[in-house]
């Protein structure tokens, strides 16, 4: 067995030794782990599906426009970037790397985007040269659009401060990323938005 097939394991034993633990009232002794359980469980949570399927039309090559919002009031930064998005570690986590700019400066991120079988959620975890900080969003899919919410650091307010995200599955070519945020005032706004289009 694998060394991270033994941790996860004994993770999912501790977990079953834990929820069948008796109280120190009950005098009846708790038996042992389930071990066949604990083994159909932990393969169940750790094999990709339907869920992990439906994100197959991120994987790719693709070229994106960028709208970012500092203020309101005034007209987004427009820039343009590419993205290319790999299946990982058996078709269970999207890895994503992305060259653009930013305000003028060269920007590049990193992302791992993906589906929990056990907590029955989307996550995407994020990464960039324009902070030191990773954000991370969990979210729920409904018909082609999947909607987040995380938090993540603001160096103006010198806090992590709430964020939501959208990603839109148009077709297989074509899909946009909108995230929102505190913005002056703390009124939540528009931050960015991301158009992507396979790369032909």
């Amino acid at each position: 067995m694998k060394l991270h097939r033994v941790a996860q394991y004994l993770v999912v034993v501790a977990g079953f030794t834990l929820a069948g633990a008796a109280p120190a009232s009950d005098k009846k002794k708790a038996g042992p782990p389930d071990e066949k359980a604990a083994m159909e469980a932990m393969t169940k949570a750790s094999t990709p599906g339907d869920a992990h399927k439906k994100l197959d039309a991120l994987a790719g090559k693709f070229t994106v426009k960028s709208k970012m919002w500092m203020d309101p009031s005034k007209p987004p930064e427009e820039s343009s970037g590419a993205a290319e998005r790999k299946w990982i570690m058996g078709n269970r986590y999207l890895q994503e790397s992305y060259q653009g700019t930013f305000m003028g400066q060269p920007f590049d991120g990193m992302g791992i985007q993906g589906y929990d079988n056990v907590t029955k959620k989307y996550f995407g975890s994020w990464i960039d040269s324009g902070s030191t900080s990773m954000t991370l969003a969990r979210g729920t899919m409904s018909g082609n659009a999947i909607q987040y919410k995380g938090m993540m650091s603001d160096p103006m307010a010198g806090k992590e401060v709430p964020y939501s995200m959208k990603m839109v599955i148009k077709d297989n070519d074509n899909h946009m990323l909108e995230m929102w945020g505190p913005g002056p005032g703390g009124k939540e706004m528009k931050w960015m938005e991301l158009s992507y289009t396979r790369a032909k």
